[in-house]
């Protein structure tokens, strides 16, 4: 995969069937909706998300359609003019008169969803800098050209990961003539919102929707996609839900259970953790887990988190002289995992 990217989600519908709560908001294993999509597209040169500002969990550019509330087509042109070089609005004043994108990835201003819980407020504060850092100039910079394609998300995809993005992509390059990658679900429907387009096809054909309708406001998304030359992306048997959104409670409830699964609950977990604390740093949860056992069944039960809590703490020191964070780890949690045999080996001599 070697297209460059920007990427656009679609985060200000009202959420009718759950009641008009804020929905990018609603939290899924930890993480609101949104920062779980923004994660997905976390590779893109510039992200432009079109809704409100809340706090998120990286750098995003803010803007909406006009009037708001008027569909998905009308929402993507605007998240795709914001993403034009000097686009009016496309990081546009706060309501406290700061620059949206720097409010919203502050933590300023959180809301909170009902039902749910903060929609991305507390600790999210807290954790900006570290994810402003994180994702640099994932946000993108006013006057800069854009990418050759366009993805474009809805802020409702749970299961969404960056390597149904990849396929995407792939896909587009894998066809010159393509102007658009749409993801099919299993029973063959076309997402047009789990897609890549390019930007100048995508631009020229809600130009001609723009003329043709007298405007975008309530079209349907597949007006759009009949205008361009489209591959479809079939989801991998490791992608089933990768188009699965959150449109009830009900699917809340199911991707909650999800996720809980025992094959994927401790991965969710961890990401869930880096994510609220602000680190970008890739765990292998198998050396850790080992370093655990050896401190429990070696020294004593309650020896396992305090031993990775000091593994933890001695690899942020070694990160401070220059270590890399993974490797740090590593090297810590070797030490201390030796030491437990040792220790276990001791308690053996001695019978």
């Amino acid at each position: 995969m070697t297209t460059a990217f920007d990427a656009v989600v679609l985060a200000g519908g009202a959420a009718r069937r759950l009641g008009g709560v804020d929905k990018p908001g609603v939290r899924v294993g930890g993480r609101a909706l949104l920062d779980r999509v923004l994660a997905a597209c976390a590779g893109a040169g510039r992200t432009v998300v079109v809704g409100d500002p809340r706090p998120t969990v990286r750098p995003v550019r803010w803007t909406r359609e006009q009037p708001a509330g008027t569909g998905p087509v009308a929402a993507l042109d605007a998240g795709a003019g914001a993403l034009r070089p000097g686009a009016p609005g496309s990081a546009g004043p706060g309501v406290d008169g700061t620059d949206a994108e720097t409010r919203a990835s502050s933590g300023a201003g959180a809301g909170t969803s009902a039902g749910a819980g903060p929609a991305a407020g507390g600790p999210a504060g807290a954790r900006a800098g570290a994810g402003a850092a994180r994702a640099g100039a994932g946000a993108g910079a006013v006057g800069l050209p854009g990418a050759e394609a366009v993805l474009v998300l809805s802020a409702d995809l749970p299961f969404l990961d960056e390597a149904t993005v990849h396929r995407l992509l792939a896909a587009l390059d894998a066809e010159p003539e393509a102007e658009a990658a749409l993801l099919t679900d299993a029973d063959g429907r076309d997402q047009p919102l789990v897609a890549v387009y390019r930007a100048g096809p995508l631009r020229r054909a809600l130009d001609e929707l723009r003329n043709a309708h007298d405007g975008l406001g309530n079209l349907p998304l597949r007006l759009l996609t009949a205008g361009l030359r489209v591959v479809r992306v079939p989801a991998g048997p490791d992608e089933a839900s990768a188009s699965f959104d959150c449109d009830t409670w009900e699917d809340i409830a199911t991707a909650r259970a999800r996720i809980r699964d025992h094959g994927a609950v401790l991965d969710e977990w961890i990401t869930a953790v880096k994510t609220e604390l602000g680190l970008d740093l890739d765990v292998d949860t198998g050396v850790l887990l080992d370093l655990a056992r050896d401190a429990a069944h070696g020294v004593a039960r309650p020896a396992a988190p305090l031993t990775t809590f000091l593994v933890g703490y001695a690899a942020a020191k070694a990160a401070e002289d220059g270590t890399a964070p993974a490797e740090a780890v590593a090297e810590a949690a070797r030490k201390a995992a030796a030491l437990a045999q040792r220790w276990a080996a001791e308690q053996d001599e001695a019978g």
